[in-house]
């Protein structure tokens, strides 16, 4: 067997080899696919008549008046993982049980993992307000950061675009743009106390305090009725003042200073 022959041989086997493999989250990508077709067959279903005591209606009618449900909530979280690829490979395996809209990388890549229609499960157990099912009602927002370091220029610069699209796009209130610590005061610290909350609260995104040195916070007022109003879960009050600190004042405690009561008490109002 010639030289030639064997070096042709072995180019032509390498390009089936290549030419057979797939990407990177093939399978995952394909079952991507799958799920959002069988959840498009549901909703293009015509409903069905419903029967009740007394007769049935004749024949369906159906509304010409309708449109997608939409995110009213971007509940922001960090990964607690040391890479986007250690990220993509849990939210592609489906014993994982977890999700999330978008990840935001460390150099500013943005991957948008699941159509905004879509409900991710990224949100978990959790309360603000009345809401208790937080994934129906919003978006999910990962940034990669392992938890105990600050978020890079590029991520906030990133974050801080796609915040002003989905802002836009669904009209979400400035108050509803939440941490997952927030919303899960006693299981949940993300995004931890570096993440940049001021900043996002002066384009526009989610609610901030503004100068508190001559409030004077009255004698009947109480912490926790503040806490709720804003919109924290109160049943454990310790934990929702952890995360009131934790996103406010940058701190991990959970005591209540003086000045931290006049900055709830102007967060209070500005939520009322």
């Amino acid at each position: 067997m010639s030289n030639r022959f064997l070096i042709s041989l072995l180019s032509g086997f390498f390009l089936f080899i290549v030419a057979c493999s797939h990407p990177p989250y093939y399978a995952s990508n394909k079952s991507y696919k799958k799920q959002a077709k069988e959840y498009a067959n549901t909703i293009k279903e015509q409903p069905s008549v419903f029967t009740v005591v007394g007769g049935m209606s004749p024949a369906w009618v159906g509304t010409t008046n309708f449109n997608m449900r939409k995110p009213n909530y971007v509940i922001i979280h960090h990964t607690a993982q040391n890479s986007c690829d250690q990220t993509y490979k849990t939210f592609t395996l489906p014993r994982t049980q977890v999700s999330a809209h978008y990840v935001i990388c460390k150099d500013g890549l943005v991957q948008h993992m699941l159509n905004d229609y879509l409900r991710a499960w990224h949100a978990g157990a959790g309360k603000w307000g009345n809401l208790t099912d937080v994934n129906s009602a919003s978006i999910g927002i990962e940034i990669d950061n392992n938890g105990f370091e600050t978020f890079t220029q590029p991520q906030v610069n990133s974050l801080l675009q796609l915040l002003d699209t989905l802002k836009r796009k669904y009209a979400i209130p400035a108050a509803n743009f939440i941490g997952h610590a927030d919303i899960a005061p006693t299981r949940k610290v993300d995004p931890n106390i570096y993440f940049p909350w001021k900043t996002l609260a002066e384009h526009g995104y989610g609610l901030w305090y503004g100068d508190t040195s001559r409030v004077s916070v009255p004698t009947d007022f109480s912490n926790t009725n503040a806490l709720r109003i804003i919109g924290y879960d109160v049943k454990d009050s310790t934990a929702a003042i952890a995360a009131f600190k934790r996103h406010f004042l940058q701190d991990s405690s959970n005591i209540i200073t003086e000045a931290d009561r006049k900055i709830l008490l102007d967060l209070m109002n500005k939520s009322l």
